[in-house]
């Protein structure tokens, strides 16, 4: 890698960063590209250069953060549900400002739904309703269900409405997905 590559990866990142500390502070649709620019200490033309405006930042911060869930599912899709959330867990404790900024700010609503989306299409080929304890629901009702269920526990772990350590939040998700789902 050479060096204007580092600078380019360096820019990206002051951007993305400056973007998520912002909305920490204000809503999204109060944030301009010289407040992104002024945060990251880059100039407005290097912001463009990356990114049409500031909801194509957004929208790739989301997809790279997405991407990184959908790798570690497909790292994790012989394990448990229960070891697998550990794995989503700590990924989210890593990266705590993006998470808990976009689920539980009203900044980004569009967020929720793409990770309510993300959750429903990771959990479908694990859903059998033809036999077993779900034989006959609605596949998409049951989707939609635990899609949901997750996404409110994990904003309300990020609120510090459950006051259970990291690990027991996970564990326990991934034991009631275990004891609900039939696995295919």
């Amino acid at each position: 890698m050479d060096v204007k590559d580092r600078r380019v990866l360096r820019s990206q990142e002051a951007i993305k960063k400056a973007l998520i500390q912002l909305m920490t502070e204000k809503d999204f649709d109060h944030i301009t590209i010289q407040d992104i620019s002024d945060q990251a200490n880059v100039g407005r033309r290097t912001i463009y250069h990356h990114y049409m405006d500031k909801f194509d930042l957004l929208d790739k911060l989301i997809e790279e953060h997405i991407h990184e869930l959908r790798a570690l599912c497909e790292s994790a899709s012989e394990l448990s549900f229960a070891e697998g959330n550990l794995i989503w867990f700590e990924y989210f404790e890593k990266n705590y400002t993006f998470f808990s900024t976009l689920l539980t700010k009203k900044g980004a609503p569009v967020f929720r739904g793409h990770f309510l989306k993300f959750v429903m299409e990771e959990l479908e080929g694990e859903v059998d309703v033809t036999k077993g304890i779900n034989q006959g629901l609605s596949k998409e009702l049951l989707l939609r269900f635990f899609a949901a269920a997750i996404v409110e526990i994990i904003e309300a772990w990020f609120t510090s409405e459950l006051h259970e350590p990291t690990h027991v939040v996970a564990e326990q998700v991934g034991s009631l997905l275990d004891r609900n789902l039939t696995i295919i």
